[in-house]
């Protein structure tokens, strides 16, 4: 078949990441199901089958129920780490840990006796995102959780130890919420280099409402400075998808494609069915991406 339709995976897979290993791809997202870190396998971005949980023990710090947006890096064939939020029992906030496994679909242990990054003062920290630029420098990106507390939420950055496992040098600031789009959340923040610009993708309102959104701004560096993109939002409800956000970015045969998540229109913040998998093109023009969706009518396969 060389046409496919949206959603690509009816399930409920919120926050989805994936990363290609040989033949196959790998898509971890917020826990669902009665899984941590549920994991989806695909030959074509297309179709996805369950395959387990990533993460079946939580780390002993973390308490269970809130394993939310997991990201994977590949370091070697046999190294993959893992940068999920959970629940730190200490702070009560939502914190990024990290995980290292084997194999792609793991099981990935929780390394060290605490969370990497914890900003309990700004509400916690979440929504970790690992980047390798083109001369190997590894980054995380996340969001602090200042709406669970009534603060501004920040997308940050900072370098990462060469076996990912630590941080290094001091953290940056890249951008909060300004635009009235944003509402009062910027998160899921995912960095992507395209014929040599950088671009820091990420998703701003409320989760559970239509309004939720994804745009997108240009940076120097992977620690900034960052400027947003006047056309922004570029992904927005429509289609049958609302909601559309939390995007990672894949190439596959020179072209590129967004994965996010939607809500079926009016079912926002639905426990049943759930966030489900939409995959749509993005193409690029004077600098500038182009998401070509949501559509849920037939489009070419990648």
């Amino acid at each position: 078949m060389s046409t496919f339709t949206n959603p690509v995976y009816a399930g409920d897979a919120p926050d989805p990441q994936a990363f290609r290993v040989g033949d196959t791809w790998y898509l971890v997202h917020t826990n669902a199901g009665g899984r941590n870190v549920p994991v989806l396998t695909s030959p074509d971005l297309v179709t996805w089958t369950p395959a387990g949980d990533a993460l079946p023990a939580l780390p002993a710090w973390a308490d269970p129920g809130r394993t939310w947006a997991p990201e994977v890096i590949a370091l070697a064939a046999d190294r993959y780490v893992m940068y999920p939020t959970v629940a730190d029992r200490a702070s009560g906030r939502q914190c990024v840990a990290v995980a290292v496994a084997s194999r792609p679909a793991g099981p990935y242990t929780g390394h060290g006796t605490g969370p990497l990054i914890c900003q309990a003062d700004l509400g916690g920290s979440i929504d970790a995102s690992p980047f390798r630029d083109t001369d190997g420098s590894l980054y995380l990106l996340w969001k602090n959780d200042g709406n669970a507390i009534g603060v501004d939420t920040w997308l940050w950055a900072q370098r990462l130890s060469a076996d990912g496992l630590s941080l290094t040098g001091e953290p940056v600031r890249l951008l909060k919420q300004t635009e009235p789009w944003e509402g009062r959340v910027v998160e899921g923040p995912f960095l992507w280099r395209q014929d040599g610009r950088l671009y820091l993708f990420y998703a701003a309102n409320a989760y559970d409402r239509a309004e939720y959104a994804e745009g997108y701004a240009v940076c120097e560096t992977p620690l900034g400075p960052c400027v947003k993109a006047a056309e922004n939002p570029i992904l927005r409800s429509g289609d049958g998808a609302s909601g559309p956000g939390h995007a990672s970015v894949v190439e596959h045969d020179g072209r590129t494609w967004l994965l996010y998540h939607a809500w079926p229109e009016g079912a926002e913040g639905a426990v049943d069915p759930g966030r489900r998998l939409w995959l749509d093109e993005v193409t690029w023009s004077d600098g500038r991406p182009a998401v070509n969706g949501p559509t849920a009518g037939p489009q070419r396969r990648p």
